[in-house]
């Protein structure tokens, strides 16, 4: 059995290339590699973001608290390394281990307590928000002492060399090829439909060819950012999660149906409580990455980040319902969000210019995704 490719196949890919040239016709310089490589580090920070309101919509939740846990918890490894002298990996290890526990802890509270995940976390963000601003004194705590350098602040600050990016491409290539040679196995052997044979050849060539094309660009600029090498082992391993274990098949199952997922044993308050608990993590990551490009933490640090991160998801066709969504789909939406607001930035739009125009491109989304589903 073979699955029919369709319009939306391409639709993400066609957006890409619109925002690219309305932009690159405003502004030549949106296309050159020093803007690309910082759209790259933008680009990063949403979509580890995205990548965990991902597992969390998966499963029929959502998540609002992201933006203050972004501040949070970057604001918390800041004060930790600036202010009490603490070494960089022991501040940004308990901020992290902070943000797993109390992501873990709302999702108890959700599935323990059957509130919906909307008000819990909608209380969270007020919550965060707050003691983010007493944990940072309602001030600005740079990532390091100026003229200094530690493993926080080079998390957006450092480069692979140029052989180095190859060896990268070269190896995420290998990895794309073998898995999709696996996925491919596994739905035949549970006589699922799969995509004509040339069909995959040419989109796995595309991707390859896309992805070599990337780090020529950014090595005319000074190669590879680290935040792009953590994108891709954190995307990495949630598509494995997701695709390839039985938690990505439970998450699935609750966001399709819970209750029949329950009665078929799936264990759903203990999969909601570790995807909560995991998202967490990724959120404290999310701050680590966005806190270190602005050089410090400030009380605007990860405002409306739930919105962009939200956004890139509903974009890459995640269901807001639950139950269907996929890495690479939430990947191409977040390059859609920040090449957005990169190029609105870029001509120095107006920020009300910038809360329409991305409003407007979340409901188109929504839209498309359902006049879609519908044909």
């Amino acid at each position: 059995m073979t699955k029919q490719i369709s319009l939306r196949d391409f639709s993400l890919f066609l957006a890409i290339v619109g925002i690219w040239g309305f932009f690159t016709v405003l502004s030549p310089s949106y296309i050159e590699s020093r803007n690309l490589s910082l759209l790259a580090i933008e680009m990063s920070t949403t979509a580890v973001a995205a990548l965990g309101v991902l597992l969390i919509i998966l499963c029929g939740h959502i998540d609002l608290a992201i933006g203050s846990g972004v501040g949070l918890f970057g604001g918390l490894a800041a004060v930790l390394t600036t202010w009490f002298g603490w070494p960089a990996p022991a501040a940004l290890g308990v901020s992290l281990l902070a943000g797993i526990l109390l992501w873990a802890g709302m999702g108890k509270f959700i599935v323990s307590q059957n509130i919906p995940a909307f008000i819990i976390t909608l209380g969270g963000l007020l919550i965060f928000k707050g003691i983010f601003w007493l944990v940072i004194d309602v001030s600005t705590v740079p990532v390091v002492l100026g003229g200094q350098t530690n493993l926080y602040s080079l998390l957006t600050d450092f480069y692979l060399s140029p052989a180095m990016g190859y060896l990268l491409a070269f190896g995420v290539s290998a990895a794309l090829a073998v898995a999709t040679l696996k996925s491919r196995a596994s739905r035949r052997r549970h006589n699922f439909a799969v995509e004509d044979q040339e069909v995959a050849f040419y989109k796995f060539m595309m991707q390859a060819i896309g992805l070599f094309i990337v780090v020529v660009v950014l090595n005319m600029f000074r190669g590879v950012p680290m935040s792009v090498i953590i994108l891709c082992g954190i995307a990495f391993g949630i598509y494995v999660l997701t695709q390839h274990t039985s938690f990505g098949r439970y998450l699935y199952a609750i966001g399709g149906n819970e209750e029949a997922a329950f009665v078929s044993g799936v264990p759903v308050n203990r999969t909601v409580v570790t995807a909560f608990a995991i998202a967490g993590g990724l959120v404290a990551i999310t701050g680590f990455l966005q806190t270190a490009k602005t050089g410090y933490s400030t009380t605007a640090v990860g405002q409306l980040m739930e919105l962009d991160a939200i956004a890139a998801c509903v974009i890459g066709g995640v269901s807001l319902k639950g139950g269907r969504g996929t890495v690479m789909g939430v990947m191409f939406g977040s390059l859609i969000m920040a090449s957005l607001i990169n190029g609105l930035t870029l001509i120095s739009a107006d920020p009300a210019i910038k809360f329409i125009a991305r409003g407007t491109v979340l409901v188109l989304a929504v839209w498309m995704d359902v006049r879609l589903n519908k044909k």
